[in-house]
């Protein structure tokens, strides 16, 4: 695999954890936490939208979804 792909799956995986160990998080949040920009974190959160795992429930706040998921 493609280090920048395995880098970005990476903090992908990272921010979920993130989402699902907090319950709820600000877009802003994640910018602080994992010091990256803020359309970086966009690209990661539609990441995981589209794959029904986060949902934001009012606008810059995220959550996670009761989809089940296998974290290796």
């Amino acid at each position: 695999m493609n280090p920048s792909t395995e880098r970005m799956l990476t903090r992908i995986k990272s921010i979920y954890l993130f989402i699902k160990k907090k319950g709820s998080v600000s877009t802003k949040e994640l910018v602080e936490e994992f010091g990256i920009t803020e359309r970086t974190v966009q690209r990661d959160l539609n990441v995981l939208e589209y794959n029904k795992l986060v949902v934001s429930t009012e606008r810059g706040v995220w959550t996670t979804t009761k989809k089940k998921v296998k974290v290796s």
